[in-house]
């Protein structure tokens, strides 16, 4: 059974602790991050390991590409988001092909090293927001659904589900929500017409869904991810969106309104998410497993949409995945040269 809560590891491989913890009925994830990775066999080595076990758990990374990739040793370095973007403006048709292959490739290589899924693709809009930048494709709106829907179609045919993030948008608020309290001021109607246009339009192609540590006091006064009003009336009602629902961080700053990480995890839950990260923060994570333990474990049926299509292959200290991959690596790397 998959529960409520992903947490990471401090290391390359498993502890004691790390063991003990995984084995809660409530943990239902794990997030890798850059600290976790050495190269692809090592990874594939620690992915199996966890699977031996607690075999359904949900193995996560954020792999978005641009300053957001924690596996590099040993993979392809991706190019931002944004640069899609700036191609789109004089290549449209070629900049298309190539965000699809760019997902592709991005979710092959995680897959074959036992991860289940990236954390991608970001749907924010490149606006004001110290965070978001070219991690978004587009400084314009209408520019984002259709490289975004390439990418997310290249993610489903090599095997993975996807996550858009930020709900409803964290692009058009200035402030660090890692760092800082986010707050955006507008109104219920221009966050509707300007940010969350592109996961309106992108529900068909979303998996899962990450609300943003954004409070919109216009139109409630809990962040996106602790309210239920985003969540069930907006996301679930109007806009129909029955994928999982993943919490951003907890341990963000933007999220430590609701309390402690018991009382951030229940929030987010109550509100209507599937699943809690708690990370980099063990002493959270162990507070909020605590505070979730007699809680019904989330829809199965639901989290397992997240599994990945992960392949039976011998990993080497070097991916070698086939003629295509190498094919569209060079493509990408050369894409990827052209803005350097």
């Amino acid at each position: 059974m998959i529960g409520a809560l992903m947490l990471d590891i401090a290391g390359t491989s498993l502890c004691p602790e790390d063991i003990a913890i995984l084995q809660a009925p409530q943990v239902g994830g794990l997030i890798l991050f850059a600290r976790n990775i050495e190269s692809p066999q090592q990874v594939r080595a620690l992915t199996n390991h966890i699977r031996s076990i607690r075999p359904e758990l949900l193995i996560a990374v954020d792999q978005e590409g641009g300053r957001v990739q924690r596996l590099k040793q040993g993979f392809t370095r991706l190019p931002a988001m944004g640069h899609f973007g700036e191609y789109y403006l004089a290549q449209p048709e070629q900049a298309v092909a190539l965000a699809e292959k760019c997902g592709w490739l991005m979710a092959t290589e995680v897959l074959a090293v036992g991860i289940d899924f990236s954390f991608a693709p970001v749907l924010d809009i490149n606006d004001i927001s110290d965070v978001i930048g070219d991690r978004a494709f587009s400084k314009n709106l209408e520019d984002i659904p259709e490289l975004a829907q390439a990418f997310m179609q290249g993610m489903h045919s090599a095997g993975m589900a996807t996550t858009g993030k930020h709900f409803p948008g964290h692009g058009s608020v200035k402030a660090d929500s890692h760092v800082a309290a986010a707050v955006d001021m507008r109104s219920y109607q221009d966050i509707y017409d300007k940010d969350m246009q592109s996961f309106i339009q992108l529900m068909s192609e979303l998996d899962a869904v990450m609300p943003a540590h954004v409070i919109y006091p216009q139109v409630d006064s809990n962040p996106a991810g602790f309210s239920r009003y985003w969540i069930q009336e907006i996301l679930r009602k109007q806009l129909q969106f029955n994928g999982v629902l993943f919490s951003d961080d907890l341990t963000m700053q933007a999220a430590c309104v609701a309390g402690g990480a018991d009382a951030r995890i229940q929030a987010a839950l109550a509100a209507g998410c599937d699943m809690g990260l708690v990370c980099n923060d063990r002493e959270a994570a162990i507070l909020a497993l605590k505070g979730i333990e007699n809680l019904p474990l989330p829809d199965q049926n639901r989290l397992e949409r997240m599994r990945g299509k992960i392949p039976n292959i011998e990993i080497t200290e070097q991916l070698s995945l086939g003629e295509k991959w190498q094919s569209v690596k060079a493509e990408i790397e050369q894409f990827k040269q052209s803005f350097a």
